[in-house]
């Protein structure tokens, strides 16, 4: 009589159960999550930038070495162009804060308008822009829209007539 060996060949040892495999499988697969959430928590934090008005920048309140919005309106009078540089200060009415923008601002930036400017506080304590968004009016329609509103309107009075 021969006996068998106890010992298994190779290529049995070397199969997972169903369970281990099972096993693996999710690991792999909250690894796979796990760094895909970090990435994108990564890439979102490297993209929020907070908004704050001037008097909060005033009282220390902006963020140091971040980027962040600070928003307002133009003050009247305050906009200095330097070729390409523009200096100007946003105010809420109770604080001021400078600003120099390098770039071509949007055909809505005006003295006496609401803007919003991104970016970081200088050494000098200037906030240095890196984007400016000019806000325009909510009651703002196209040319073509209001004209056809204002004809609306004349045809309606005309009839009351």
């Amino acid at each position: 009589m021969s006996a068998k060996p106890k010992y298994s060949t190779l290529s049995e040892s070397n199969q997972l159960k169903p369970r281990h495999k099972r096993i693996a499988l999710i690991a792999g697969g909250l690894a796979a999550i796990s760094i895909a959430s970090v990435l994108v928590f990564q890439a979102l934090d490297s993209n929020v930038a907070f908004f704050i008005t001037p008097t909060e920048f005033t009282e220390g309140k902006a963020p140091q070495d971040k980027a962040f919005r600070i928003g307002g309106m133009v003050r009247e009078g305050s906009i200095r162009r330097d070729n390409l540089t523009v200096h100007f200060v946003i105010t809420d009415t109770a604080k001021e804060v400078p600003v120099v923008y390098t770039g071509i601002l949007p055909d809505l930036f005006k003295e006496g308008k609401g803007a919003v400017a991104q970016g970081k506080v200088g050494p000098n304590g200037v906030f240095t822009a890196t984007e400016v968004l000019a806000k325009h009016d909510e009651n703002y329609m196209p040319p073509h829209a209001q004209h056809a509103i204002d004809q609306a309107q004349n045809a309606a009075k005309t009839l009351q007539q």
